[in-house]
């Protein structure tokens, strides 16, 4: 079953159970994959729409971190409720031995050998781990493997 099925089976289940904050969180999601479909005319496939998602997760993380901030942990609870709702429909994250050995696979694939082929690197692996490693800390990692 593709995800943005399972989306709709899981809204329709939230409506007949009346859960209401999660139905709210599904049809935010259901709604910024129809407004990418619509921007680019497109049709997503899984992978699209995993992107989708991990981009409202750090756009939550970034607003839990604001709140927290203000001082408004009331804002930031509902913040963090959505991205629990959100990162059920993600992939299994991937520890840091996983990611280490795909970036040890990609260098072998890419022949990157210094700090100059970290783009290089970094673009054969964002579609390999895209939704299932926090790219931030694949960088990280990257950046530690090529160093000199």
């Amino acid at each position: 079953m593709s995800l943005k099925q399972r989306l709709t089976d899981d809204m329709k289940a939230a409506m007949k159970s009346g859960e209401k904050d999660r139905l709210g969180v599904i049809r935010l999601i259901n709604a910024a994959i129809k407004q990418k479909e619509v921007d680019e005319r497109i049709e997503l496939d899984d992978a699209q729409v995993v992107a989708v998602l991990d981009k409202m997760v750090k756009q939550r993380k970034d607003s839990v971190s604001q709140y927290e901030n203000a001082s408004r942990e009331d804002l930031a609870a509902v913040e963090r409720a959505e991205i629990a709702v959100i990162e059920a429909y993600l992939p299994a994250k991937m520890d840091e031995a996983a990611i280490v050995a795909a970036i040890e696979s990609a260098i072998a694939e890419s022949g990157a050998a210094g700090p100059a082929d970290m783009g290089k690197l970094m673009a054969v692996l964002k579609p390999k781990l895209a939704g299932q490693a926090d790219m931030g800390q694949v960088s990280a990692l990257v950046k530690k493997r090529l160093a000199p």
